[in-house]
């Protein structure tokens, strides 16, 4: 009886399994998703792994500061203190906590923006940044036309309603795939909270993001909310798993925490890392004990497969013409881009597989330790 007991519960527990296997690789219906339009994408190579609606333009509400942090991270001189424009923080909606004559920096402002999504952060920013929030409404369309968002208009910093103000699933996908290769973006986005200190006089506070999904999703990095009563609920997500990135967008989604359960869930059950080993380059040489040395990847290359296909990808490396010696082996020389379709989905440094030692006109080879310290002098001195 006992043994019987226990070839049911194991016949139980496997139809069960298999179950919960066909419900992950299940793509989910067009009904499955609550949003009005969504998207899920492969961020390295932009590839749609499912779909509704998502070039349909929409009011994208505070998922607009994506391309407000971007442009005030790229400015640059995130660090200096100054004070905030005292019109910029008069603002409705979300905030963090700017009053007239607060000193922040523009990194403040960024985490602002990023965490409890605000305005205030944003408006300040783009005064800042472009002198005025017309004129950082100009760079942010500007920065969109350069990224191939081709419907897409921004208005505001903020996300605050407009009518000319409009992206698509599609378009902010993109441009979070784009945003988080900025390592100063991916580490705020990412943050589940922040310490900060500003104000007049400035004192310590703690920020909170307001993205549940990193908490509720393992693997999420990211990245923005949003809500207006004319956008609804927008959420931009990403998340990585065994060496895969997947960004998901939702506009108007009564349910996103959810919509974006499922979309993740599902795509990573169809997506997988696939290597195509090293690439090998030789390069010629000056001064040195032969003609050439090869140069090779750091590491292999990898690339996504999604839905069992491998992507098409071709090569571009920078090398030097001559190397001169001396060459220590695995010293960085060059950089190899992958790309697939036009798009960058990997930069690998192009390291040498050997060592070049340096010859004087006698013929005479220096010694390991002569040819470190020669290789440490250029560094210095270079």
């Amino acid at each position: 009886m006992k043994r019987l007991c226990a070839l049911l519960t194991a016949a139980v527990m496997t139809v069960i399994c298999a179950a919960n296997v066909c419900a992950v690789n299940t793509r989910p219906a067009q009904t499955d998703i609550s949003a009005k339009a969504a998207v899920l994408i492969e961020a390295s190579t932009g590839t749609v792994i499912w779909g509704k609606c998502e070039n349909k333009r929409l009011p994208m509400a505070s998922t607009t500061k994506i391309m407000t942090t971007v442009l005030t991270l790229e400015s640059g001189d995130l660090d200096t203190e100054f004070v905030v424009d005292s019109e910029a923080v008069m603002t409705e909606g979300s905030s963090m906590g700017l009053r007239e004559g607060d000193i922040v920096s523009k990194r403040d402002l960024c985490i602002g923006m990023l965490l409890p999504s605000g305005n205030d952060a944003a408006n300040c920013a783009a005064v800042r940044v472009g002198g005025s929030r017309e004129s950082f409404a100009d760079m942010m369309n500007a920065k969109a036309a350069k990224l191939g968002l081709n419907s897409t208009h921004f208005v505001t910093p903020s996300g605050l309603h407009d009518d000319d103000h409009y992206s698509t699933a599609s378009d902010m996908a993109l441009l979070a795939a784009y945003a988080l290769k900025n390592p100063d973006f991916r580490k705020i986005c990412s943050s589940k909270s922040m310490k900060l200190t500003f104000g007049n006089p400035p004192y310590n506070r703690w920020l909170t993001n307001t993205n549940k999904l990193l908490s509720r999703y393992d693997g999420c990095i990211g990245v923005k909310t949003g809500f207006t009563d004319e956008a609804g609920r927008c959420l931009v997500s990403a998340a990585e798993r065994n060496g895969i990135t997947l960004v998901c967008v939702t506009l108007n989604a009564p349910d996103d925490w959810n919509d974006h359960e499922k979309l993740l869930d599902y795509g990573f059950s169809v997506t997988e890392r696939t290597e195509l080993g090293e690439k090998c380059f030789a390069v010629q040489t000056a001064g040195g004990d032969k003609d050439s040395i090869s140069l090779v990847t750091s590491r292999n290359i990898t690339v996504p497969k999604i839905n069992g296909k491998t992507p098409d990808v071709t090569f571009s490396a920078a090398v030097p013409q001559i190397v001169y010696a001396p060459v220590i082996k695995g010293e960085e020389l060059g950089k190899l881009t992958v790309l697939s379709g036009g798009r960058v989905i990997d930069e690998i440094p192009l390291i040498s597989a050997e060592e070049l030692y340096q010859v004087s006109g006698d013929g005479y080879k220096p010694s390991l330790f002569d040819r470190t310290v020669d290789y440490f002098k250029e560094l210095i001195f270079r």
